[in-house]
């Protein structure tokens, strides 16, 4: 979070409406130029006059399905600051797209419905235990006993048939 002048300032530099998309999706309020644009439509800004070190880098990402996946190698490496010129200024970075890319970027399916799931094919060393209830056949000591009929402690006498 930022202090409340450093607020004030960014509202003033950015308008109101950037304002709102700024802490509805970052949080906080950024002025800076526009670096750049990557494939994917994300869009990169730079602050070098920002008063907090760090934090003078920042993406604006098209979907708002914030996934790390969706920056490109070159940007992650500049974002990260392990580059000081963009994709856009550097020849090594700025390669284009290789022939064994894809021409549409796959995002991370992650912890969705889409994700990759292995199965094994081999069999398991172990099996979970099965518990089996072995039948009643009336032979318990108690199978002459009817509890239901309030009789408990008494044996049953036997039918006769006559």
């Amino acid at each position: 979070m930022s202090t409340i002048t450093r607020t004030l300032r960014n509202i003033w530099r950015v308008g109101l409406k950037e304002y709102g998309h700024q802490i509805q999706y970052i949080g906080d309020t950024k002025a800076g130029t526009l670096v750049g644009m990557d494939r994917c439509g994300n869009k990169y800004y730079e602050n070098m006059a920002e008063e907090l070190p760090l934090r003078t880098r920042w993406v604006d990402y098209k979907d708002k399905e914030f996934d790390a996946s969706q920056i490109e190698p070159g940007w992650h490496a500049w974002m990260s600051y392990m580059v000081d010129k963009a994709p856009g200024e550097d020849r090594i970075l700025d390669i284009g797209i290789r022939p064994w890319e894809s021409k549409e970027p796959k995002i991370n399916m992650t912890l969705s419905r889409a994700a990759y799931r292995p199965y094994s094919t081999t069999k398991p060393k172990y099996s979970a235990w099965d518990p089996v209830a072995k039948p009643r056949d009336g032979s318990t000591p108690f199978a002459q006993r009817d509890i239901r009929e309030g009789a408990e402690f008494e044996p049953k006498a036997p039918a006769s048939t006559s």
